[in-house]
């Protein structure tokens, strides 16, 4: 049995629609929005430059149905340049890109070989003696084992199982396809090439059972390095995963503890220190990072009080130092010093404590109930992808903060 690499790609989920950043910046989401194009653009170009022998992509090709067919063309033209090398690819559907939920098509080469939706089957590359087992999803929930289904290995061949699971122990994701590492490895095979789970995970390294990941973020949910793996087999045995990175743009979560700075100056330069390894890692990519602030600093009022402002010098800090770094969000957790309120405040409001105030309001149980209803109809009315990030009821504490702090501040009317 010769030795050979093949590529294991799944969740390219071309067409997404990073409706959240859309709203923001219509320029930069549009730049987001390619990223995923671009990282599977590269992805082709090195499985061809490395002369790899196949490529794997274990569902969710596609994000859901399309609008147009400028997508479907846009996956035809890479794996023609595929087809072209002698690559052959071979799929199955996902959840996203179930037969029942994409109701286009265009015409893909001979050597991209779709799995039935109706059952498990094998494709054989004899050269190669290796045997892929896979089935696709029909519809969008599957909730049989799959698993269970899949054939037996061939003695003799590499067998390769390719299904796009939840598999035991994702609850972040959705339930799809379940099963258990020990289904997968009972079928005897020397590779499980999975897909739906968007985070790198080794699940068993005998037999080896992998999630890549996705290929792209594509949300301030999915952050890190995200990709592909490359196989390397000798002998019928994997020899080596390697992770290939082929993102183009990445999400990043920034916590920044601002205690002991004293005044907005202090709070931005702590925030630029933060972000200067963020920068350098980022490379040539895009980055979009969520910024959270915490921590107990005599400028929490100030800060909240003028957030436009503070935004602005975040994001002048972070183009100092790359200039494809985005603020996707601001949030301001900090606290103001335990001390008695009074004492910060100006004469004429020595007489009268706005906190204690403020705080009362905060825990009347009728304005919380009538805060309540009123965030819960405006998250109902946002786009879909803004309000899949944001249950402002659920926030409503930190939000009531936020306000309290914005008032104070702007009464106190003192710079930082």
């Amino acid at each position: 049995m010769s030795a050979f690499t093949f590529i294991h790609a799944a969740d390219l989920h071309l067409g997404s629609p990073l409706t959240g950043l859309a709203l923001k910046d219509p320029d930069i989401a549009r730049r987001f929005a390619s990223a995923g194009r671009r990282a599977f653009e590269d992805l082709v170009t090195y499985a061809i430059e490395r002369g790899v022998a196949f490529l794997v992509v274990a569902g969710d090709v596609y994000d859901g149905d399309w609008s147009d067919n400028t997508i479907g063309l846009f996956f035809a033209r890479q794996v023609a340049r595929l087809d072209r090398a002698g690559i052959p690819v071979f799929l199955v559907r996902g959840n996203h890109d179930a037969e029942s939920v994409v109701t286009r098509s265009v015409t893909l080469p001979a050597s991209v070989r779709n799995f039935s939706t109706a059952r498990a089957e094998t494709h054989r590359l004899d050269a190669l003696r290796v045997a892929l087992h896979g089935r696709s999803f029909p519809n969008r929930a599957v909730e049989e084992n799959y698993a269970l289904t899949y054939p037996a290995a061939l003695p003799g061949w590499f067998n390769i199982g390719i299904l796009h699971t939840s598999c035991t122990g994702h609850a972040a994701h959705a339930t799809y396809a379940p099963c258990s590492v020990a289904d997968l490895a009972a079928r005897g095979y020397g590779y499980w090439a999975l897909g739906h789970v968007h985070d790198y995970a080794e699940l068993s390294r005998d037999p080896w059972i992998v999630f890549p990941g996705n290929l792209q973020g594509r949300s301030i949910r999915e952050c890190g390095p995200k990709g592909a793996v490359a196989v390397s087999v000798a002998d019928g045995v994997v020899g080596q995963v390697e992770r290939l990175i082929v993102d183009h743009a990445r999400f990043h979560h920034l916590e920044v503890d601002l205690v002991g700075a004293a005044g907005e100056r202090e709070a931005v330069a702590a925030i630029e220190a933060a972000l200067r390894p963020v920068a350098e890692a980022a490379a040539e990519r895009l980055v979009a990072v969520r910024v959270r602030l915490h921590g107990e600093t005599p400028a929490h009022d100030r800060l909240a009080a003028d957030r436009d402002g503070l935004t602005a010098e975040i994001q002048a800090a972070a183009h100092r130092l790359h200039e494809d770094i985005w603020l996707e969000r601001l949030k301001i957790e900090t606290v103001r010093p335990r001390r008695a309120a009074a004492e910060a405040r100006p004469d004429a409001f020595a007489a009268i404590d706005p906190a204690t105030l403020l705080e009362a309001v905060d825990h009347d149980p009728e304005f919380r109930a009538r805060a309540r209803a009123a965030l819960a109809e405006i998250t109902a009315r946002m786009p879909g992808g803004l309000a899949a990030d944001d249950d402002l009821a659920a926030d409503l504490d930190a939000l009531c903060a936020e306000a309290e702090a914005v008032i104070l501040g702007r009464l106190t009317g003192r710079s930082c």
